[in-house]
C-alpha cells in the first residue's frame, strides 16, 4: 500500500522547520514546499537556500516557487500580505491536484489561534470567527495547533535545530505583528495560564458552534426544497424564525452572501427583487425565495435540422415523421412541416418575444405568458424556444404556437417530443 504523501509548507522559520523535523522523525512521507516571494531582497534568497539545504539534510524532496508578489498585489489592488497568501495557497492547491499529494501540513500553532481570534474580534465577527483555526480544513492539516510557540521554540533549542529569522516579523506596521508583539504580552500578564485558558474557552466556542450548525442543518432540511437545479425556500415559515438576522446568516452564509440587510430586505420585497453574491443569486418570487448558482447567460442558439432522431444538446428533443396527429401538449407537439423553415433554431427567450398560444386566438407577449403561468425568473432565463426563422414554434415544455398546428390541408406531420 502506498504511503500517504504529505506536502509540508516550509518558510524556513522555527515553526515550519520544527514541523518538518517532526514529520521526518515520525517516518512520514513528506515533501517540503517553499515560496520565495522576493519581498526581502537577498534575505528571501537565503531563506530559499536554507530550505533546500534542510531538505537535503532530512533526506526529503523539496519544491520551490518564485513569485512576483508586489506586481501581483498592484494588479489585484490588494495588500502585499493578501497577495502572498493567495499566491501561496493557489500554488499549494495546484500541487495537491496535479502531483498526487494527499494533504498539506502547515505549522500554525496555539499563539496563531489567539492572534486570529483577537484580529477577528477587532473587526467584528460571529461565532465562526471566534471559534478558531480548524485542525483540518479539507486537505489542509495543522498538526501543531495544540502547542504554543514557546513549546516549539523550546523543542528547537533542545534539539539544536537551526532556523531562519524573518526580520519583517518585528515590524508592527502589520496588524498581526502588532497583536503578537504588543497586545498578547499584555494579556499574558493578566494570568500566567492565559493561553491555556483561552484554548479552553475556544474549545467551548467550537462546541457551541457545532450545536448551532447542527440546528441550521435541521432547519435547512425542513425549509430548503430542491427543485431541479434551484432551491426553493418558503417565505412564511422562514419569517417565523427568530432572531431572523442570525438565521439568515446561518442559512445563507455558505453561498457567499455578505450584504445581510439586502438579504433581509428580500423577505418583504416585491417579486423579482434579488441579491447576488459572487457564486449565487437569491430571488424573491411570490411566496418563495429561490436560490440558484450565479451563471452568466450564454445567449447561444442551436440548429435543428429536418432529420428524424434524437437531438442531444442543448436539450433532448425527439423528432419523428408521423401519419396522424393528436392534440399538442406541454411535452409533445404536432406540426405542419410545410409551415416550417428549416433548420429550426433553439434559443433562450428574449425581452419582446411574443407568440400565438396553441388553442387561443391572437398573440401574447411571452413575458405575460410567463407571468400567467407563474414562471420564476430563473426558469425564464433557462427557457428554450424552438423557432422557425424569427417566429416562435414552441415554448419548449410549456405551449406550442397556433400558427404551425396541423390542419385539414396538412400533408406532412412532424412530431417533436421534449425528453426531460
Amino acid at each position: 500500500m502506498q504511503r500517504t504523501r504529505l506536502l509540508v509548507a516550509c518558510s524556513g522559520g522555527v515553526d515550519s522547520v520544527v514541523l518538518a523535523h517532526l514529520c521526518v522523525r515520525t517516518g512520514l512521507n513528506v515533501t517540503l514546499a517553499h515560496c520565495n516571494f522576493h519581498l526581502r531582497g537577498s534575505e528571501s534568497n537565503e531563506d530559499e537556500r536554507f530550505v533546500r539545504n534542510l531538505a537535503k539534510e532530512l533526506g526529503v524532496k523539496v519544491k520551490v516557487k518564485s513569485f512576483k508578489t508586489k506586481k501581483y498585489a498592484r494588479q489585484n489592488r490588494g495588500s502585499v500580505q493578501m497577495a502572498a497568501r493567495e499566491l501561496r495557497y493557489d500554488w499549494f492547491n495546484k500541487l495537491l491536484e496535479t502531483k498526487g499529494f494527499d494533504f498539506l501540513l502547515t505549522a500554525h500553532h496555539a499563539d496563531d489561534g489567539l492572534e486570529t481570534f483577537l484580529i477577528n474580534l477587532s473587526r467584528g465577527t460571529g461565532i465562526d470567527g471566534l471559534s478558531g483555526i480548524p485542525v483540518q480544513n479539507g486537505k489542509v492539516i495543522r498538526p501543531l495547533l495544540e502547542f504554543s510557540q514557546k513549546d516549539i521554540w523550546n523543542y528547537a533549542k533542545r534539539n539544536k535545530i537551526p532556523w531562519r529569522e524573518d526580520a519583517s516579523n518585528a515590524d508592527t506596521k502589520y496588524l498581526r505583528n502588532k497583536v503578537r508583539l504588543e497586545i498578547v504580552p499584555k494579556l499574558m500578564e493578566l494570568h500566567p495560564a492565559f493561553l491555556e485558558n483561552f484554548k479552553r474557552t475556544q474549545l467551548h466556542l467550537k462546541e457551541t458552534n457545532s450545536l448551532v450548525q447542527n440546528h441550521i442543518k435541521e432547519i435547512k432540511s425542513i425549509l430548503f426544497a430542491e427543485d431541479g437545479d434551484v432551491i426553493k425556500i418558503a417565505l412564511e415559515p422562514l419569517k417565523e424564525l427568530h432572531p431572523i438576522e442570525a438565521y439568515l446568516y446561518g442559512l445563507f452564509k455558505e453561498y457567499g452572501f455578505t450584504e445581510w440587510d439586502d438579504v433581509k430586505g428580500l423577505l418583504s420585497a416585491m417579486s423579482g427583487k434579488e441579491v447576488i453574491s459572487k457564486t449565487h443569486r437569491l430571488l424573491k418570487d411570490r411566496e418563495y425565495l429561490i436560490l440558484s448558482e450565479h451563471k452568466e447567460s450564454a445567449n447561444e442558439s442551436y440548429a435543428v435540422f429536418d432529420k428524424e432522431g434524437l437531438l442531444q444538446s442543448p436539450i433532448k428533443l425527439k423528432l419523428e415523421n408521423v401519419k396522424t396527429a393528436e392534440r399538442s401538449g406541454r411535452d409533445t407537439i404536432f406540426l405542419d412541416k410545410k409551415k416550417l423553415n428549416f433548420p429550426l433554431v433553439l434559443r433562450n427567450w428574449q425581452k419582446g418575444d411574443y407568440f400565438y398560444p396553441y388553442g387561443m386566438k391572437g398573440g401574447k407577449k411571452l413575458s405575460k405568458f410567463f407571468k400567467d403561468e407563474k414562471v420564476d425568473v430563473f426558469s425564464k432565463e433557462k427557457q428554450w424556444l424552438l423557432c422557425s426563422n424569427d417566429e416562435i414554434v414552441w415554448v419548449v415544455g410549456r405551449r406550442a404556437d397556433e400558427r404551425f398546428k396541423v390542419d385539414g390541408s396538412t400533408q406532412n406531420i412532424l412530431k417533436i417530443t421534449f425528453v426531460a
